[in-house]
């Protein structure tokens, strides 16, 4: 299937509003803020559920992330039961039912005729009687099953990031306003809006408890993922499929896969995104052809409309300090925002102390309270836009240029391949001695 960019027209409207959408709440603290973003069309998915309604969920990506957030749907309250699964690979899902029927078997039912295997899986389950659809795939692929589930009339939950590029990011934000016009609720895997402790901190200086806020910083450090060797049956499209953590138009690099959730809790302080961007980064550690295309630390300086700093830092190398983490600073104290303390002028302190649920499970607990009551809930545009600061990233940091937001979601890069099957060419291939090529500053492509 193609992967083609969002018509001109639609690109200079987000453009136009990109900055009022973020003035308007998109980027609220909690769900119900985060969906009010319009009001909802009365369409016949509209008041269809109650408490009682059976819920039938369709997995697509059921991988480790996809089993998992089956899972926590299978657990939300009142009836649900997962229908139709969908993956590339076979053995993806046959792993995936089976640790899914072992612990939930009573809201399993997935016969082999509604298993679904290959690149257009996806629309074979999405073309059954089915409620929600899980999107769980890699990232590359988002866009064009997000588009496809709200054009069939699915909520949905996906997982972030949801793009790699930014005709991705257009397309996704296009889709979420379908969405919010056909009444269809939409969650997004940023768990960290559903954690109380970052709601309650982030209230704290919201209010002022740190005063203006003047600097920010945020972290994923830690180490490299998982690698599949290369097996001898498989062509180039297969071995970048199954190691897709390091392949741009799969994973988008981990500057977008893992330290978004930290990206998008600074825009969350700040109610918007960074203007400016400016960065650099690269490759020390990784030094093997069977670690793909991404590089293994990036450090990026982005800039709020107001002046405002945000320091970020994700790296991949064992043997250095590690943090997942987040930080404010402001004229009259400091916040922890992740350990959700505050510490403010004169040596006061105040330290999160109340309920602390799983907010993996409590953003589908909030998604499928939504659909059942019939209130508006839609993450989408937060998380396109959490996904495009940190796209922007890595345009930063590939490129070695300073850039600015809008020029960012504006461009026409697109990183995945013409066409999706097994039988194509991804447009990053390894050279005669199995190396890709890797970013480099000063003479990458920017935007």
């Amino acid at each position: 299937m193609a992967h083609n960019d969002s018509n001109a027209s639609d690109r200079r409207e987000f453009l136009r509003h990109s900055s009022a959408w973020m003035g308007a709440g998109v980027l609220a603290a909690n769900a119900s803020s985060c969906a009010a973003t319009g009001a909802a069309a009365t369409t016949a998915s509209a008041g269809r559920f109650h408490a009682d309604s059976e819920l039938r969920i369709a997995l697509v990506g059921c991988g480790g992330r996809g089993t998992g957030a089956a899972m926590q749907a299978l657990s939300t309250e009142g009836p649900v039961r997962l229908v139709a699964m969908a993956d590339a690979f076979s053995d993806r899902l046959d792993s995936s039912l089976a640790a899914l029927a072992e612990e939930i078997p009573e809201r399993v039912d997935v016969p082999a005729e509604r298993r679904f295997v290959g690149f257009d899986a996806y629309e074979r389950a999405m073309a059954l009687d089915v409620d929600v659809v899980v999107l769980a795939t890699p990232p590359g692929f988002r866009p064009i099953h997000f588009e496809h589930a709200i054009a069939s009339g699915k909520h949905v939950f996906m997982e972030k990031p949801v793009a790699v590029d930014a005709p991705g990011v257009r397309r996704v934000l296009a889709a979420a306003r379908e969405a919010t016009e056909k009444n269809l609720k939409v969650g997004v895997g940023l768990q960290r809006h559903h954690d109380p402790r970052y709601h309650a901190t982030i209230e704290r200086i919201r209010s002022g408890a740190i005063g203006d806020v003047r600097l920010l910083r945020c972290y994923w450090n830690g180490v490299r993922p998982w690698v599949r060797a290369r097996e001898a049956s498989w062509n180039e499209m297969t071995y970048q499929m199954r190691n897709w953590y390091y392949f741009n138009w799969l994973c988008g690099d981990h500057i977008v896969e893992q330290h978004i959730h930290n990206l998008d809790v600074c825009n969350w302080i700040m109610r918007g995104h960074p203007v400016a961007a400016t960065g650099m980064g690269g490759r020390q550690d990784r030094d093997n052809p069977d670690q793909g295309e991404i590089f293994d630390h990036h450090s990026v300086e982005f800039t709020y409309a107001d002046g405002t700093t945000m320091l970020s830092q994700c790296r991949q190398i064992k043997g250095c300090w590690n943090s997942v983490s987040e930080h404010a600073t402001g004229t009259e104290g400091s916040a922890d925002v992740s350990g959700a303390r505050i510490t403010g002028v004169g040596g006061w302190e105040w330290q999160y102390d109340g309920e602390t649920p799983n907010p993996y499970q409590v953003e589908h607990d909030d998604l499928f309270a939504a659909i059942r009551s019939d209130t508006p809930y839609n993450e989408g545009e937060n998380g396109a836009i959490a996904t495009m600061t940190a796209i922007f990233g890595r345009m930063a940091t590939y490129s070695g240029k300073r850039l600015l937001f809008d020029d960012a979601l504006a461009s026409e890069l697109v990183l995945a391949p013409d066409r999706f099957g097994w039988d194509q060419t991804p447009r990053s291939v390894p050279d005669a001695e199995g190396r890709y090529a890797i970013p480099m500053p000063g003479t990458t492509l920017a935007l």
